[in-house]
């Protein structure tokens, strides 16, 4: 099962890495040039205003990649994949799933609950199902919903992210499951892809680093935080969507909140492109995981690609190095 599904979405790949889905800041350009860098392209559907847009979305995406596939010899373009929030509050949840299906999404990735019936669907028409999961017991419910990969969200990841260390997680996973692992959290350059694998994750799951590249849906002040933040601009708290989730320090100043002082909702709070209320949480106060500091420059996804690609590329020959010594 797991040599099947890693062989449907790594053929095509130069980096096992997913370009993770980001509010606001995935759409269809990112997703595109990921795919053509050679990397797994994702986006959330509640980016598209409507699920109309949606399925405009889909239509471009799998247009596209029929067109350049035969303009092209060798190798396609990468795999793709959407993010569905399965939550009960999520009002398109049913419409959305139903264009997934429709246009068979090669992968999804569920968020805030439990995979059954995404599973069943996703399946149905051969495709992947990942749960973005921060705790033992969401894998192990993951897990019995069927899913093909579990994103282990860690400590140190922007957006939704966990508290346990991704040593200690990967290696506890490991011991139950025997599919997909996608290491999340603080992941920023070529070295660290490898140690993710190294740790035995089959993929490295990487946002932040992607927020900070030309084809990114993100302003430009946003951008430039980025590469003057560090780790210690980053604060852990459910207050501003009632699910814990790293935030830049300086962004919930800018918007004129004190971040000692902001008030704890305790709820969750399922956040839509077409909501500009509920949108403030990511729209005017932004994300940014740990590996912030490691974001020293604006790029094209492509010229980032071939830089993790190389760093990648020197971090295993080091390792190979480095065991080749400790044999003799």
């Amino acid at each position: 099962m797991k040599t099947d599904v890693l062989k449907k979405l790594k053929d095509d790949l130069t980096l096992p890495v997913i370009v993770a889905p980001m509010f606001i800041v995935s759409k269809t350009e990112m997703v595109l040039a990921s795919m053509r860098a050679g990397v797994i392209g994702t986006f959330p559907t509640l980016n598209a205003r409507t699920n109309e847009e949606l399925e405009q979305w889909f239509e471009h995406i799998t247009q596209t990649i029929e067109e350049e596939n035969k303009a092209t010899e060798g190798r396609k373009l990468a795999p793709w994949g959407v993010n569905l929030i399965v939550h009960h509050t999520n009002p398109r949840y049913e419409e959305d799933l139903a264009s997934i299906k429709k246009y068979k999404v090669p992968l999804v990735i569920t968020s805030l609950g439990k995979p059954v019936k995404e599973v069943e669907v996703v399946h149905e028409y051969g495709g992947a199902v990942f749960s973005d999961v921060i705790s033992i017991t969401h894998a192990k419910k993951a897990i019995e919903a069927g899913v093909d990969g579990l994103i282990l969200v860690c400590n140190g990841a922007g957006g939704h992210g966990g508290t346990l260390n991704p040593f200690a997680f990967v290696a506890e996973v490991r011991q139950f499951f025997d599919g997909v692992i996608i290491l999340s959290g603080t992941i920023s350059n070529g070295q660290e892809i490898a140690a993710a694998q190294m740790l035995g994750a089959d993929f490295a799951y990487m946002g932040t680093r992607f927020i900070a590249t030309e084809e990114a849906n993100a302003v430009e002040a946003y951008k430039e935080m980025l590469i003057q933040s560090t780790a210690h601009d980053i604060l852990y708290t459910d207050a501003l969507s009632g699910v814990r989730a790293n935030y830049l320090i300086p962004s919930i100043e800018r918007a004129g909140y004190d971040p000692d002082q902001l008030e704890k909702t305790g709820e969750i709070k399922v956040v839509h492109a077409e909501n500009e209320k509920e949108s403030k949480a990511w729209k005017d106060i932004w994300s940014a995981g740990q590996g912030v500091g490691s974001i020293k420059d604006v790029k094209p996804v492509a010229e980032l690609v071939e830089t993790l690609r190389d760093e990648y590329a020197q971090a295993i020959t080091k390792m190979n190095e480095q065991s080749a010594i400790l044999v003799k």
